[in-house]
This record gives C-alpha cells, sequence and structure tokens, in this order.
C-alpha cells in the first residue's frame, strides 16, 4: 500500500510536510515524533518497533480497542453500494436514516432528532447556530452569551475553541465576544480549604452568580462536559451537577451536555448526562460513536428545541458536506451493535470500570501523585512534589511516560 521506508525516513518526511495539530511546529523539525505503523485490539505499535498500550484510546475513540472487523466490513460493504452522497436538497441515505432512529431509541427521553456532523468541533458549532435560532424564534434575541467552565474542550473551531477554556487557545485568536467562563469543579486544584462538598455547591452556584451578572435575558444556554476530559479528567464532587441542574430547572436557558469522551458508555451509562441524572436539551457526541474508524459527530436535539426551529424556522442555513456520510453511518450502526452484542455498558458499570478505580486508587500512596480520580473508564493522576502544599511536579520525559508540555496531569 505505501512505499517502503525505514522509520528514519518516515520521521523526516513527517516533520518537512505535515503539519500536526496542538503542536509546535518549529520543535518538532528537529524532535520528530512516532509514526503509528499498525494496530492490535489495544495496542499500538511504531515504526521503531516499539509496542504501547494505548490507554487514551487513540483520542478517546477506540472505546473497543482496534481490532473489531466487523466494523470494517461494515464500512467496505457500504462502499461498495454508495459510497458518498450529500444530505442537502431533501436527499437522505439508509444509514443515516437508520442511524438517526437508532440514537433517538438509545438517547434520553426528551431526545427525537439528530443532526449530522463528522466532529465534535463541528457539533459543537452546530449547537451554537440551533441555540440561536431558538432564541430568535422565541422572540428573544437578546439571548446571546453562552457559559462554559475554564479548562474545557469544546473543539478546534474559532466558535468551538471560544466555548472552551483554555487561555493559552484563547491567547492565538479573538474569542467570540458571547462567550464566558466559570470555575471547573476541580476541587483538589481550586478547592483550598473547602470540603469538597462545599466545593461542589459553590462552584455550581459559580453558574447561578455569572448568570445574574450577565442578565439572563441575556443568557442563551450553559455548555458543559459531564466530566472535563481534555482539562484533566475532572470528576467534579457529587454536590455539583445536582446544584447545577437546580439552577438550570429555575433558569430559562439551554443546556448543552457535550458528550464527545463522556458518551457511548464510558462512564457507565450510555451518556455521561444519565450517569449525574442532568436534562440536557443538546448532547453533543463523536468519536467513539464510530470506534473512531469513521469521522462522525453529530447533535442530539430535544422536542423542547425541534417543536420551535421545525414549526416556525422555515429553512435552517446550516451543514456540512459529509453530513450523514453513508460510509461513517454505517459504521456507527456497526458500532453500536457490538457495543450491544457485549453487553459494553454494563460491563464497564459493573466489572472493567469497577476494577480499574480499585487499581487506580491504589496508586494514591505513591509519594509523587496527589490526587486520583475517576470513573468507569476514565482516570486521571495529580503529580505532585509536595502532597501538603499539592504544588506540581515536572516530570522529564522518558521511554514510560510523556506528559504534554502544557499539563501536570498523565491522562
Amino acid at each position: 500500500m505505501f512505499k517502503e521506508k525505514t522509520s528514519v525516513q518516515w520521521k523526516d518526511l513527517d516533520a518537512s510536510y505535515h503539519l500536526h495539530p496542538f503542536t509546535d511546529f518549529h520543535e518538532y523539525e528537529t524532535s520528530k515524533g512516532r509514526i503509528i505503523e499498525k494496530s492490535e485490539h489495544i495496542y499500538i505499535f511504531d515504526t521503531d518497533g516499539r509496542k504501547y498500550l494505548d490507554a487514551m484510546s487513540g483520542l478517546w475513540c477506540c472505546s473497543l480497542g482496534y481490532s473489531q472487523p466487523k466494523i470494517g466490513d461494515a464500512v467496505i460493504n457500504q462502499f461498495k453500494q454508495l459510497p458518498y452522497y450529500n444530505n442537502f436538497f431533501q436527499c437522505s441515505n439508509a444509514p443515516a436514516v437508520e442511524l438517526a432512529e437508532r440514537l433517538v431509541n438509545i438517547a434520553p427521553k426528551q431526545f427525537k432528532r439528530v443532526f449530522f456532523t463528522n466532529s465534535g468541533s463541528e457539533a459543537n458549532d452546530t449547537n451554537i447556530r440551533l441555540i440561536r435560532r431558538y432564541w430568535d424564534l422565541k422572540k428573544q434575541p437578546k439571548k446571546r452569551f453562552i457559559i462554559a467552565r475554564k479548562n474545557a474542550y469544546h473543539g478546534s473551531t474559532i466558535a468551538a475553541a471560544s466555548l472552551g477554556g483554555f487561555d493559552a487557545v484563547h491567547k492565538q485568536f479573538e474569542t467570540l465576544p458571547y462567550t464566558s467562563h466559570i470555575v471547573e469543579p476541580n476541587w483538589y486544584t481550586e478547592g483550598g480549604d473547602q470540603s469538597a462538598d462545599d466545593f461542589g455547591l459553590n462552584a455550581a452556584r459559580e453558574l447561578e452568580k455569572q448568570i445574574d451578572e450577565l442578565g439572563e435575558e441575556n443568557v442563551a444556554a450553559f455548555i458543559a462536559e459531564p466530566i472535563q476530559g481534555a482539562g484533566g479528567v475532572i470528576v467534579p464532587p457529587v454536590t455539583y451537577w445536582p446544584e447545577v441542574q437546580r439552577i438550570l430547572n429555575e433558569r430559562d436557558i439551554l443546556f448543552v451536555s457535550d458528550e464527545v469522551i463522556c458518551g457511548f458508555g464510558r462512564t457507565g451509562s450510555l451518556f455521561g448526562c444519565e450517569t449525574y441524572q442532568t436534562e440536557p436539551d443538546l448532547i453533543t457526541f463523536a468519536k467513539a460513536v464510530t470506534n473512531g474508524f469513521q469521522p462522525l459527530g453529530g447533535v442530539l436535539v430535544s422536542d423542547k428545541i425541534t417543536e420551535v426551529i421545525t414549526k416556525d424556522g422555515g429553512e435552517f442555513g446550516h451543514g456540512f458536506t459529509y453530513s450523514g456520510h453513508p460510509i461513517a453511518c454505517a459504521a456507527a450502526l456497526a458500532t453500536l451493535d457490538l457495543m450491544e452484542g457485549q453487553n459494553f455498558v454494563t460491563r464497564v458499570a459493573e466489572d472493567v470500570g469497577p476494577y480499574l478505580q480499585s487499581k487506580w486508587k491504589e496508586l494514591e500512596d505513591h509519594p509523587i501523585v496527589g490526587h486520583v480520580r475517576g470513573i468507569g473508564m476514565l482516570g486521571s493522576i495529580e503529580l505532585v512534589r509536595d502532597k501538603n502544599t499539592r504544588e506540581g511536579s515536572n516530570l522529564i520525559k522518558n521511554q514510560a511516560v510523556y506528559v504534554g508540555n502544557f499539563a501536570l496531569r498523565i491522562i
């Protein structure tokens, strides 16, 4: 398939021609990286012959591992029948229709429609468009602000990155003016002398304060991951989400649950909002919906929003060339078949998830481990120099551990 090259040749070509996401381009020209050559089950192999246990599932994508030929078969079969057609001009395709129905049937009861995209970033861009359209049709055009959280990740387009809460990213472009950010619910780094329960309540009430500061008449929505993934696998205190839901119930704003990482079983429920018993109006999904084998994302849209935008909205001027791509949707259907056939969500909730968390917790006694947290198949470790002061640790890259230069967490 590819011309034979040595590992050094591949790395030289990569550094010469390929601009990588979230990478220091100048540094990469000399440091170069790893060329991943093949995969098997939960392992990946590079061109230097190294074998890695891929604990990050690609990029939170391959929840079922890499050796799933049934997904590949579904992709090949769809390629032979209909490799592509668009979903514009009142056209559709059978895999997209079947997948939409399937997702609605397994989603929380308030969801009856799906809008397909190619990624979580595009899905959150779509959320902004849906939210805007909803409030305009409700004759409340002043509702523009979307409240998010610091250290949240919602994608890398200008709109989605504006929703995200990474200062280092925001410094590289002018963020959208109608986004606002509140504290992340990370008790270990932000809680100070408060108990976890007290901090959870106070962190949730920052949402209430922000709504009042901006004016409820100006706030359109709150967007949050059930567990902040890229920001450090931030598992909120048990008091956090019930208090957030109370606030949302009392205020006239929409709630977006970004499930790109948490969705499809990773927390022990099909969606993270079910784990925490929240009631979103929109759900963002991507990644694990196809086990990472094809790019696909989307938005589950609640009846509350659908009824407004379908009845009075006219044409919704938004979409993507590859929305509802038949091959990607076929991959998603095969992935859902495997998840259901293997009782994947139940196993995460009752078997492998509790086992992982019990072993993860044992690491907390290590002298450089300050805090361990996790749920289901998610977990993170806070590395410290001093357990008492919680001062962060600078680890040196070696053969076993790679820590991003922006973080002090192994994820």
